[in-house]
């Protein structure tokens, strides 16, 4: 793949609602990758004729933010934009029409990201979708699309993501944590069965001001950090999570988890089901210290394919995403 890929941006579009993209909070993940692609050296050529994928450079993000009435609610500046922008791209270049857009991609990390793909049959149907919210009962395709890690850098700063040492497992005294909104389906049953219910399983819609550990601390010093779906399937906890050395418990429905091709996430995770969180506690005081010590151990070793480096390098997030999409293209057909 790194001798051989090579990815050809389109540079039809102008900034901010093109080639542009969130470096902070929540969607940062949109924006940076979109930034990592157009400036890298190493995949992307300026060369169409030598390309194997082609990149669409558009952020939904950036898209709503700027064109988006809070007021009037009006989704459709979502079709107008991404739709004529593939007007113009398949106007003036033969490549999207050749494979009716199989070896384009685009990426997002807004909930809406399935959303802006709608418009445009061949775009949801057809191309690579680079998705946070990666959900198949939104017809998220495995077979076609990227699962992505939504990653929440609060202010930026690359810096410190992981820890240098991290607690040992018998320095970990909360056996379970989460902090978070209360919304979406899960949320409210985790709420209803374990909030102020048990002291080992810590939950809260935000950590006290006046606790003695701050919600780092406390993804720190817990055993299993839980990650529920909110509104959409995704949480930047499942990143935070691993970050923290904190063997992630997933709680989510048709969730594609990122990188899943290549990463077992059985080995450094826990799966609960919705209709298992009554008996959440005795899931996870069940498991045998032999069997943590695994999970928490593989934990560390995933830790590099989700870190965020700038510029990158060799086996961190942008990496594994390149190599998500060199999976999908491996086996596609064009007719040229």
């Amino acid at each position: 793949m790194e001798s051989v890929f090579k990815i050809f941006v389109y540079e039809e579009g102008e900034p901010p609602l093109f080639h542009n993209g969130p470096s902070k909070d929540i969607y940062s993940s949109e924006g940076l990758l979109l930034g990592f692609i157009e400036s890298n050296t190493h995949f992307r050529t300026h060369n169409p004729h030598e390309a194997h994928a082609y990149f669409l450079p558009f952020s939904v993000v950036m898209i709503l933010h700027h064109l988006f009435d809070p007021v009037l609610r009006d989704k459709a500046v979502l079709e107008r934009v991404v739709s004529d922008y593939i007007h113009v791209i398949s106007s003036k270049y033969s490549y999207w029409n050749r494979s009716l857009g199989a070896d384009h991609f685009m990426l997002s990390c807004h909930d809406w990201g399935p959303r802006a793909t709608w418009y445009v049959h061949q775009l949801y149907f057809t191309s690579m979708r680079v998705l946070c919210n990666a959900n198949t009962s939104e017809f998220f395709n495995p077979r076609k699309d990227v699962s992505f890690p939504e990653i929440n850098l609060l202010t930026g700063n690359l810096t410190g993501l992981t820890l240098k040492q991290g607690l040992p497992s018998s320095n970990r005294t909360i056996l379970a944590f989460f902090a978070g909104h209360l919304h979406g389906r899960i949320r409210p049953l985790l709420f209803k069965h374990w909030k102020d219910k048990d002291n080992d399983i810590r939950i809260f819609e935000e950590v006290p001001e006046n606790s003695t550990l701050s919600y780092k601390e406390m993804m720190e010093k817990s055993k299993f950090c839980l990650c529920p779906s909110g509104h959409e399937v995704a949480s930047p906890r499942i990143v935070e999570a691993i970050y923290s050395e904190c063997v992630p418990v997933l709680i989510s429905e048709n969730y594609v988890l990122p990188f899943s091709d290549v990463l077992d996430w059985d080995k450094f995770s826990v799966r609960v089901s919705v209709k298992e969180l009554p008996e959440l506690k005795k899931i996870l005081a069940g498991i045998e210290d032999d069997r943590y010590e695994f999970l928490h151990e593989n934990v560390r070793k995933v830790q590099r394919h989700f870190v965020v480096n700038d510029p990158p390098k060799r086996y961190d997030v942008f990496h594994m995403m390149i190599h998500s999409l060199w999976l999908r293209r491996l086996n596609l057909r064009i007719n040229a």
